[in-house]
């Protein structure tokens, strides 16, 4: 992973089957606490609906790796309590965070989504970095 990390940035953005999911991460120095190995990073993510057809964000995946590459995976329902419904050209932005056991790390995923008639498709979240300032990488 430090070659991956070291060519990531803080900002990732992925457009799968018309819907664009963007993120941009930050370092949340009044949340962590570096000397009990805790590095809190909070993420902004907006998903917008660039197709024809109305969509609805069912579930997320997401998969965070810290720097001694120890995997963990978050699964479940919607995102922040929501499972918002998009119609064309809308947008829905959330905020939420993620502890690590190291001052940087990844996170990439996916969210399931329900299209017309209740297909469902996943929808990319390019990688993008965790990193706490003033780390070597």
């Amino acid at each position: 992973m430090p070659g991956l990390l070291s060519q990531l940035g803080p900002i990732s953005d992925a457009l799968t089957n018309n819907v664009r999911v963007e993120v941009l991460s930050r370092y949340s120095p009044e949340n962590s606490q570096p000397l009990q190995d805790t590095w809190v990073f909070q993420y902004t993510v907006r998903i917008t609906n660039q197709g024809a057809e109305t969509v609805q964000l069912i579930s997320r995946h997401w998969i965070i790796t810290d720097a001694f590459e120890r995997t963990e995976e978050v699964k479940g329902p919607g995102v922040v309590g929501e499972q918002p419904t998009l119609a064309p050209g809308e947008s829905f932005k959330y905020s939420s965070w993620c502890p690590l056991k190291t001052p940087m790390g990844t996170m990439h995923g996916t969210y399931q989504m329900a299209g017309p008639g209740g297909s469902r498709f996943d929808i990319q979240i390019a990688p993008f970095a965790l990193k706490a300032p003033y780390t070597v990488n």
